[in-house]
């Protein structure tokens, strides 16, 4: 049976504890990154993307087992079928492998939907609870993985990536709305909107056109999130051509 929510324990958004772990998200990654940046100390990193994506597996296996024994859900409601999920696997393969294929995908969705995650989280729950902490265990250790490989091994998109994130995008689409048609459950948010207040509110509520606007907004968002490096890409080949 599902515990019921403390009114005392109640999730704030941006009050102290979430305020808190937004700030460890940069934190930590960029210390460590610090650390190893320019291959110093190869043992500390292969060691820090080693303990990242354990505590990333560990947390999310831990979960799957405390919400199926205590929170009164089926087996189709523990999926790993959010999209969230999907970032959480190619981060871990990124930090394992440093292929920079992994890392391109893992920077949008990371970036693009797990951030957004951060920020506006579905999360009905506040500190110490378990709920919360694994949520943001598992949110935040994808975000923190893609700074560490930004900053430690230089890592950065380019514009073909948003291609590569595109074709995975909607493979992720296809199976997530076959599963949500086979189990009912609203993975992805393909359903209907998320309950807590977010941008898919300014979508509409005809369903194939909610569709086709994720599938924009996801466009819209990995041509903003790469218009950083593109900006620095053309300054410096103006600076060349001069």
């Amino acid at each position: 049976m599902t515990p019921a929510l403390d009114p005392a324990n109640a999730f704030h958004p941006f009050g102290p504890a979430h305020l808190s772990v937004i700030f460890l998200t940069f934190l930590v990654p960029l210390f460590f990154a610090a650390l190893v940046r320019g291959g110093r100390r190869p043992r500390l990193e292969r060691g820090f993307a080693i303990v990242l994506s354990a505590l990333l597996t560990v947390n999310f296996l831990g979960y799957a087992t405390f919400i199926r024994r205590h929170g009164g859900l089926d087996w189709a409601q523990t999926l790993p079928m959010q999209l969230c999920d999907w970032a959480m696997v190619v981060i871990i393969v990124a930090l394992l492998t440093h292929r920079r294929s992994w890392f391109d995908v893992a920077y949008f969705w990371g970036i693009g939907g797990t951030f957004q995650a951060i920020l506006t989280p579905n999360l009905p729950f506040n500190f110490p609870d378990i709920r919360f902490i694994s949520f943001f265990t598992a949110h935040c250790g994808i975000v923190a993985g893609i700074i560490f490989l930004m900053v430690a091994r230089g890592f950065r998109p380019h514009f073909n990536s948003i291609g590569r994130t595109l074709f995975w995008s909607e493979i992720y689409l296809g199976v997530a709305l076959l599963v949500d048609y086979l189990t009912g459950v609203n993975y992805g948010f393909l359903l209907h909107k998320p309950e807590a207040a977010s941008i898919l509110d300014f979508l509409s509520d005809s369903r194939p056109v909610y569709i086709l606007q994720l599938n924009g907004l996801a466009i819209l968002f990995f041509l903003l999130l790469y218009a950083p490096f593109a900006l620095f890409d053309f300054a410096r080949y103006r600076r060349a051509t001069r």
